[in-house]
């Protein structure tokens, strides 16, 4: 699984390691959460199973089939 640095603001961080114990996830529960929604939003699929549906659901129909 690739991994990545980031980096936050301390008002940022201490805002997500509030919400972390608010709710009780992890910070790596939150990020995948944030990054699926970024993903939905933007309307890119995740994974070859989704983006081969998504190709299929705008597949234009022929006529006489």
């Amino acid at each position: 699984m690739p991994g990545k640095r980031v980096q936050f603001d301390d008002e940022t961080w201490e805002a997500i390691d509030a919400l972390a114990r608010a709710i009780d996830k992890s910070l790596q529960q939150l990020t995948d959460e944030a990054f699926a929604d970024l993903l939905k939003k933007h309307k890119r699929p995740v994974g070859l199973k989704a983006a081969l549906e998504e190709s299929i659901a705008a597949k234009p129909k022929r006529k006489g089939r």
